[in-house]
């Protein structure tokens, strides 16, 4: 069809006459509301987005001296990290003389591994990068869909209290008619 006719007829239905496939041979155009369109590509977007995952990366930090105590509380951050679906980055910050003994770091982050095993796996080993020595673990694919589905169940079971059937109302009229007949 030619252009001025897909115009003349598109201006008669009231709609725009837009082009979809410039690329193709010959180039196709479709005849529809752009504004609607628009709006319509804007609210399809909107939904992707929000449907999509942020991942952040969370830190611990540990020194080549770090006690039991502390490190059982940072592992169990780490744990709760990686059960809602974020990664974490383990780092041990070496001073001064601590430098020569780089095993101490390296014993720690190889038990923070063995610990998170079950929960995580390791994305970049361990390795030195200036005066720290860092390491990345990534969550199972398996935990993480199991804590996501744990979540979309909290988030729809207070929708699923609200839509609780309501108590049927008796009009005021009706009322005292039934009060008359059962003391008849």
């Amino acid at each position: 069809m030619d252009v001025r006719d897909a115009v003349q007829k598109a201006r008669a239905a009231g709609v725009d006459l837009v082009e979809v496939a410039p690329n193709a041979q010959p180039p196709v155009c479709r005849m529809i509301d752009y504004g609607k369109f628009l709006y319509e590509e804007k609210k399809r977007a909107a939904e992707a987005k929000k449907k999509q995952v942020t991942v952040s990366v969370k830190e611990i930090k540990f020194r080549p001296g770090t006690d039991e105590h502390d490190y059982a509380y940072r592992m169990k951050h780490a744990r709760e990290w990686l059960d809602g679906g974020d990664k974490v980055r383990a780092a041990i910050a070496f001073r001064g003389r601590e430098m020569t003994h780089r095993e101490l770091g390296a014993k720690i982050l190889k038990k923070l591994t063995e610990d998170l095993a079950d929960l995580a796996e390791v994305e970049v080993y361990p390795k030195m990068e200036g005066y720290q020595m860092f390491t990345i673990f990534v969550p199972k694919k398996a935990k993480v869909s199991k804590a996501k589905a744990a979540l979309n169940e909290k988030k729809e079971a207070p929708a699923k209290k609200e839509e609780a059937p309501k108590k049927k109302e008796v009009p005021a009229a009706e009322e005292p008619a039934a009060a008359t007949e059962e003391t008849a």
